[in-house]
Parts: structure tokens; sequence; C-alpha cells
């Protein structure tokens, strides 16, 4: 390995103790790398990249924003984005062109009129903060407690404010009601609704799915929810797919495993069982060529993530 790649590892790889095991609050280390992602994104030649967001570096330990800083010197952000998909093959391009995906989904849900998004697991979202548009609506910012005040805490350190159209709200996904929680904090069921639930359902119990898809289902009709999910394939061992073993031990070892997925061939009707139509369904192989065209030909990895778009049916009701 050289010099320039042993800098980049130091960067990345520095952790200590308390870096491998889960804090008490349960803050996520997932929704850290999907910031790191978006800021080395943010560091490319404007013409290229796909996204930006200004703020994602603001959000990051210090050891990944150094990393960041070092993308910014001359020939080194190809050496840190190889690192990076060394590391965890596919997570990368598989998280910048979701997040574009997503973003253009909201974009448009905006311009059909809709008023209100919930980020379901918000994490360190920003779409809030770098997507103009979102002024025109309420935005309901859905995570653990201690992953919010973390959120707000080094958003306050970079001096960001947060837009008065933001509202937090504290969840525990495993114990609490999405409906119960977005009630208190004055989300109106009565109008379309986005809801962004990304990076979130493969740490849940079938239960919890259930629980907030059948809320999102008995919403106002046209409201929709973009989601990720982990192919059940790769949690019951019954698909193989290139990288999947490996990701499969790393969440593990920093306490965050992964215990729900769906299968694809069965997502209309598990959705439809909940009034939700299925408009979009794609794997990461799909998706990362509908964002990066014909460079995503080179890309390995994460094939089994996908993102889903579903549509509240107008004049049905759960079924049971």
């Amino acid at each position: 390995m050289g010099r320039r790649q042993s800098v980049v590892c130091k960067f990345i790889q520095r952790r200590s103790l308390h870096d491998l095991r889960m804090e008490a609050d349960r803050i996520s280390r997932t929704a850290e790398f999907m910031a790191f992602f978006r800021a080395l994104e943010s560091t490319g030649p404007a013409e290229r990249r796909v996204l930006t967001d200004p703020f994602a570096a603001n959000l990051l330990r210090p050891n990944l924003a150094g990393a960041v800083r070092l993308a910014q010197v001359p020939g080194m952000r190809k050496i840190v984005e190889r690192f990076a998909d060394l590391r965890v093959p596919g997570a990368r391009t598989s998280a910048i062109a979701r997040t574009w995906l997503i973003d253009e989904a909201w974009i448009r849900a905006i311009k059909e009129g809709i008023e209100q998004f919930v980020l379901l697991g918000a994490g360190f979202d920003c779409r809030a903060y770098r997507l103009n548009e979102s002024a025109r609506a309420a935005i309901f910012e859905v995570d653990h407690p201690a992953m919010l005040s973390l959120k707000r805490s080094r958003l306050g350190m970079a001096r960001v404010d947060v837009p008065k159209n933001v509202r937090y709200a504290g969840i525990d996904f495993n114990r609490q009601s999405v409906g119960d929680v977005l009630a208190a904090n004055g989300f109106d069921r009565g109008k379309r609704s986005m809801f962004v639930w990304e990076r979130v359902t493969n740490y849940l119990t079938d239960e919890a799915v259930d629980a907030v898809l059948r809320y999102v289902g008995d919403c106002e009709p046209g409201s929709r929810i973009a989601l990720t999910y982990v192919h059940t394939g790769l949690l019951d061992g019954s698909e193989s797919f290139f990288g999947g073993k490996r990701i499969l031990r790393d969440v593990a070892m920093i306490d965050e495993p992964w215990t729900f997925g769906f299968d694809p061939a069965a997502l209309v009707e598990y959705l439809r069982a909940r009034s939700l139509r299925l408009e979009y369904d794609a794997g990461a192989r799909e998706y990362r060529q509908e964002c990066f065209g014909g460079h995503s030909a080179k890309m390995k990895g994460y094939d089994f993530y996908h993102v889903a778009i579903a549509c509240v049916q107008t004049g049905t009701q759960p079924q049971t």
C-alpha cells in the first residue's frame, strides 16, 4: 500500500474501544457514514457530482471529517473513495445513488402540492436544509432522542440554524407508535404527506415495520412513502450477493445487526394489504444505473439493497 493510501487508512480506521461498541443512547454509525458519503461526493467537481450537501461534513466525527478534508487535496479524492469502496463494497455508490433518487422523489412531491414530509429515522439527513424547495413544507424529523440531540448539537457548533418549518420528534420504533409521536408534534393526517424511511427497516422487528406501514397506508390518499430495505435472501442465506457476508459481519461487530428484510417478489402484495400501491422498486444495480448512467457498470456491491416508493391507495382500508 502506498504512502497516500496509508494516510487514508489512519483517518478512517482510527477507532477507540468505545467506537467499536454501540453507545447506550443508540447513536447510529450508519447515519454518520451516510453523511460521510454525501460530504465526500460534495468535494467532487461541480459539473460531475450528482448531489451537493454543504452540511454533511459538519456532522462527522474528527476522523471522518479529516478524510473529507483530505479528499479536497489535489489527487486524493479518488484514493479516499477507493479505500471506502474496499472497506464496504458498493456502500458509497449505493448511498449516493439512492439519496439522489429520493431527492428527486421529494422535489416531485413538493411540485405536486404535498405539504408535509416525515423523515422516519432522520439520522443526519440534511434534505430540510439543502433542498431549497423544502422551505414550503412542514418537515418532521423522527428518530431516537439521542440521535436528534447529537444532530442539533453538531449543527449548532457549525452555526447552522434549524429551519422554522422543521420539527424534531423523538421515538423508539420498536416500542413507540409513529402515529402517537407525530400527533404530539402537530402532524396533520388530513394533508397529503410524503414519508422517507431510509436505512431503517433492516434494524427493526416484523411488528414494528408492519405498524409503521399500516399507519402510512391509513394516511390521506395520495400520500406516499420512499423506503429502503434489504433483500431477505441476504439475511436467510437463500441468495448470494457480492460483499453480503462481509457487511452482515461488520454490522454485527458494531452491534447494529440487520434483523428484517423483504422478498421483492412478495412486496406488491405485502403493501397492498396495507393500502399501499407499489410504484417503484429497484436494487442498487438498477438505481445506480439511473443515477450514474454508463459509469455504474464498474460499480459492484450492495445489490441486496433496495429502494421502494409506494402511494396510499384511494378508497381502500388496510386489510387485517
